[in-house]
């Protein structure tokens, strides 16, 4: 990503705002990214790690897994930065080939789909908590063992409970607490961790001795 001076000081002006925290160099630079991308500051008591979170995650962008989001708007806010670096191939559920159900959303169906095609893929779910419930409803039938969840959707049914389920496993997850979340904060959470894991890889991706 590139920065311009205005970005520099608005994060200035977060680190000065936030104060002290509990969190890695790693995972504050996301919680910074996200409080960037929203200016709600609550998120710093609302995102979660789970453990090894962030090493999984960079370690699959390393060797390019797919990337399954849930919604257009994750996909526009994160391919650029995707193709300008470890060129992950990036599929979204709602472009998914699927047959019609009526029992499940366009969104459920198609990340269900394409979770059973890349079952140990990075899995993004900012805004359709009907994909973050069929995702869950696979791993916990042993389906699927993603690298990486990233789930950030708002809501008030059942998103919580979906949330409280995800964080249950022994997934590799980054999440949102409670209602809140967009694919904003999706796609803000993914930048933010293909700028880390670049720097971690980049240098042996690129060929760059």
């Amino acid at each position: 990503m590139e920065w311009h001076t205005t970005d520099a000081q608005s994060l200035a002006i977060i680190d000065r705002e936030i104060g002290e925290h509990i969190f890695s160099p790693a995972e504050y630079e996301l919680v910074r990214r996200v409080i960037y991308a929203t200016a709600d500051f609550e998120y710093k008591s609302l995102i979660r790690f789970s453990d090894a979170a962030l090493q999984s995650g960079a370690a699959a962008l390393a060797a390019r897994s797919t990337i399954v989001v849930d919604v257009p708007m994750v996909q526009v806010g994160i391919t650029t930065n995707i193709q300008n670096t470890f060129a992950n191939p990036v599929y979204c559920s709602m472009e998914a080939l699927t047959r019609p159900q009526k029992e499940k959303t366009r969104a459920a169906w198609g990340i269900e789909t394409l979770a059973r095609r890349y079952p140990e893929g990075i899995f993004v779910v900012g805004q359709a908590q009907t994909a973050l419930i069929a995702l869950v409803d696979l791993i916990e039938a042993e389906e699927i063992r993603p690298a990486l969840i990233i789930a950030t959707p708002s809501g008030f049914v059942d998103v919580e409970t979906a949330k409280e389920r995800l964080a249950d496993s022994l997934i590799p997850h980054i999440r949102i607490t409670g209602r809140k979340g967009s694919a904003v904060v999706a796609a803000a959470i993914v930048n933010g961790l293909v700028d880390l894991a670049w720097q971690a890889y980049g240098r042996e991706q690129s060929g760059v001795m």
